[in-house]
């Protein structure tokens, strides 16, 4: 097979996913997880089910394949470099900030809250395919940082809990709860703002270059 021919099939199965992923992820929020079957979500994507079952051999690899790619940040920079606790902290609450906003974020979050009671699978999922892996790299940065001496952190998972949650308590978690919940893009720049000053007030070192970025 050629290589034009290789990229044109990567190319439909990667559609084909696309109307998947998103064909379940319709279904789920109508019907529920239970009562949502491949065969449906196969239907209501045009595909085959053979197509669908080459992908996703079961339910449950289709809700983590959701999970992984709601939670996905492939196609975004790698993690800043340690030494500007500012600049790379601000990097950090931008990226999170526009991935709680996405659509499919919300209804992720919706899914499993819904289902919860009689399928906490379906959290353990979100937690160890989505949030642990972002988090863990927003830990490892602030680890990084602590090295190159331009914070101090005693508890890196608290400080990294504390950074994301000052973002996602206000972007992320009234849509949940407040109907018709929305935050314009400068009012997410100001939460992340604030969130940055905040963390670097109580944890930057003393001499390591923060008050130039004030």
């Amino acid at each position: 097979m050629t290589g034009a021919g290789t990229t044109y099939h990567q190319r439909i199965a990667q559609e084909k996913r696309a109307l998947i992923l998103t064909a379940a992820n319709a279904l789920f929020l109508e019907l529920g997880y239970d009562r949502t079957s491949l065969a449906r979500i196969a239907e209501r994507s045009g595909v085959s089910r053979a197509t669908l079952f080459k992908q996703f051999p079961s339910k449950a690899a289709l809700f983590d394949a959701m999970v992984t790619e709601s939670w996905s940040t492939a196609s975004e920079e790698d993690t800043p470099p340690a030494g500007d606790i500012i600049d790379g902290l601000s990097t950090i609450g931008r990226r999170y900030a526009e991935l709680l906003r996405r659509p499919r974020m919300t209804d992720l979050f919706r899914i499993v809250i819904s289902e919860l009671p009689r399928f906490p699978e379906l959290a353990d999922a979100q937690f160890a395919h989505g949030k642990m892996p972002y988090f863990e790299s927003v830990r490892t940065y602030l680890l990084a940082e602590h090295e190159a001496g331009t914070v101090r952190v005693e508890d890196v998972e608290l400080a990294a809990t504390q950074f994301l949650g000052m973002i996602s308590n206000y972007v992320f978690w009234p849509t949940l709860l407040v109907p018709g919940w929305e935050v314009s893009a400068e009012r997410v720049a100001e939460v992340v703002d604030e969130a940055v000053r905040t963390t670097v007030a109580r944890y930057a070192t003393t001499g390591s270059g923060t008050t130039t970025h004030d």
